[in-house]
Order: structure tokens, then sequence, then C-alpha cells
């Protein structure tokens, strides 16, 4: 029992000390994402448009490079979430003293 209030005490002090992100924690973070899958577009097209303007031709560069700059771009920023999710799993495991096999250790003798 003494086990089992002590781990639900950390826990209420581990999520006291936690960071709040507030808005625009938020915000920023939508516009990193925003900016890294924007600017391999934005590239994919201007080349593109240099490509049609000096050799044109039947299929529009702007337009398949724009859609490979755009497929770059989400990939980008689906590995920096991941990445960044990792870190955040990484970082609140480092702090957790007690490790998961003895949470419930003493748990059969309660009674």
């Amino acid at each position: 029992m003494e086990l089992r209030i002590g781990l639900q005490q950390r826990r209420k002090l581990k999520a006291q000390s936690a960071k709040n992100h507030t808005i625009w924690f938020g915000l920023g973070m939508m516009g990193l994402i925003g900016w890294s899958v924007a600017v391999p577009a934005l590239a994919g097209i201007a080349i593109g448009l240099w490509i049609d303007h000096e050799w044109p031709g039947r299929h529009s560069w702007t337009l398949m490079l724009m859609i490979i700059g755009l497929g770059i771009g989400c990939l980008n920023a689906w590995n920096w979430l991941q990445k960044e999710g990792r870190i955040e799993i990484d970082h609140s495991d480092q702090h957790n003293d007690t490790p998961p096999s003895s949470i419930h250790k003493d748990d059969t003798n309660v009674g």
C-alpha cells in the first residue's frame, strides 16, 4: 500500500513540474511544421517555372516538381514530429525512478 501511495505522489509531483505548453507554443509548432512543408514545395515551383520557361514542353515541370517538393516537405515534417515524440518519451523515461516491473510488486500482499 505504501508503495502505491509513493508512486501516486511521485506522479503528481512529476505532473506539477512538467512544463505546460501554451497556445503560443502550439502556434509556433504549427508554423514550424507549415514552413517545413511549404519551403520544399515553393522551391519545386521555382525550379519548375525556370525549367518550363527555358525548355517548354508537353509536361508541366512546375506541377511535377511542386508535388515532389510537397512530398519531401511532408516527409520532412513527419520525420521531425517522430523525432520530437521520441525526445519527449525519452525525457519522461529518464525522470521515472521506479522501473515499471516493480510497480505491482507488493500488490499481491495487500489484503
